[in-house]
């Protein structure tokens, strides 16, 4: 089973409803070019990011594999977690579910974000966001399993460096880390996007995307045609499209149209998510409840609505802002490294709880680390040389051809 998070993505607040809104109490249709949104960042939207991480550690960690008998990561020397966990790793095994809270946050984001800018704005700033954390956490990984193959075979050169490109999926390359397939869903959803923002975001616009994608992804979903399923992605467009018009309804308050998109984008989710639990059972655990998956992603969708509608405007403890910017990285590191940590750690006159804790802790820190030492200075320098190319691709004097 492959899990993981989509990347850290900027959490900015969106303009006031009631300035977004006609006379008549309607959503008004902004212009095609509308400013961006320059409120501060939604603190809860941070903290829901890394509840989700946490959701996908400890699936990893104490739920996967875990009736497999620990087959899958050889972390725990072999031995079950459900054996270690006898309790956790059962409520564990649910984590699996913090994927479809990232898609469902990352609709939310990027249609957020991306209010006003231009596709090359739109370009950089996806560039910016995924790439310097990534590289240094495949170097990282990758340099672990060379020194320490415990848990996983070190990848080939050139499955290396074809990571780096983060376009290996779609070549049938090996992951460095197992956690990476998300990326290839995020990447795709922006080039979908990206039909949106070119010609310039506006209400109309991004209602009819979502419309159409939600058609368009059902229409697939039974033709089995795998060009087609790659690029609509009928198993977590749904997601996707209700943060999309989640973001709407807080932009420019809620009405029908939007609710009916919502709430459409729910019960197509959870379509996809009863669809999925046999696979779940089989490869983790015998006793997962499809009841108990839906529930949790309806919880996901209220608490993403109540945002939506301002009820989570008050929460601004700081400390949701540093774990929104650990959340990425921590994605990123945890699979194998954690692994081979537990690998290294455990021992069957150790506490699997204390060893548990001590790797979430560790990843954590390292996440923080990263962050900190790579991504922002890194991003740094790509946002600005990205900006000059940019700059110079718009230039006429660059358009035309040497005299």
């Amino acid at each position: 089973m492959r899990i993981a998070m989509p990347p850290r993505l900027r959490a900015v607040a969106g303009p006031p409803r009631a300035a977004a809104r006609s006379q008549g109490g309607q959503p008004a249709v902004p212009a095609a070019r509308a400013r961006p949104s320059t409120e501060p960042r939604l603190a809860a939207l941070d903290g829901l990011r890394f509840v989700a991480a946490g959701m996908v550690v400890l699936y990893h960690y104490a739920g996967y594999a875990g009736y497999a008998g620990g087959v899958e990561t050889g972390a725990w020397d072999g031995k079950s977690t459900a054996v270690l966990f006898p309790t956790f790793s059962g409520w564990a095994a649910y984590g699996w579910l913090g994927v479809e809270l990232f898609f469902l946050i990352s609709g939310f984001v990027i249609c957020m974000s991306s209010w006003g800018r231009t596709l090359g704005d739109f370009f950089r700033s996806r560039v910016v966001r995924l790439y310097p954390a990534y590289w240094a956490a495949i170097l990282l990984t990758a340099a672990i399993l060379y020194l320490w193959p415990t848990v996983r075979n070190p990848p080939t050169s050139s499955d290396l460096l074809t990571n780096l490109t983060m376009l290996h999926e779609a070549l049938g390359v090996r992951h460095v880390d197992g956690v990476y397939w998300t990326l290839w869903a995020e990447l795709r959803f922006y080039l979908l996007f990206a039909l949106v923002v070119g010609p310039g975001i506006t209400y109309r616009r991004t209602v009819l995307f979502c419309v159409v994608w939600t058609a368009a992804a059902v229409t697939v979903a039974g033709t089995h045609d795998e060009l087609l399923e790659t690029v609509v992605q009928p198993r977590y467009a749904p997601f996707f499209i209700g943060g999309v018009a989640l973001h709407l309804v807080r932009r420019f308050g809620p009405d029908p149209l939007l609710w009916g998109i919502v709430g459409m984008s729910w019960l197509l989710a959870q379509n996809a998510i009863v669809a999925e639990v046999p696979r779940q059972v089989d490869a983790n655990h015998p006793h997962l409840s499809a009841t108990l998956c839906v529930g949790i992603v309806t919880g996901f969708y209220a608490v993403m609505i109540v945002l939506a509608l301002g009820g989570l405007d008050r929460v601004s403890w700081r400390g949701l802002t540093t774990l929104g910017a650990v959340t990425y990285p921590l994605y990123l590191l945890h699979e194998n490294i954690g692994w081979t940590l537990i690998h290294a750690l455990y021992r069957p006159d150790r506490s699997a709880l204390a060893v548990l804790v001590a790797v979430t802790l560790t990843m954590t820190a390292a996440a923080w680390l990263l962050h900190h030492a790579v991504e922002r200075p890194l991003a740094k320098t790509l946002n600005t040389s990205l900006a000059r190319g940019l700059t110079r691709l718009r230039d006429p004097a660059h358009r035309q051809g040497p005299p």
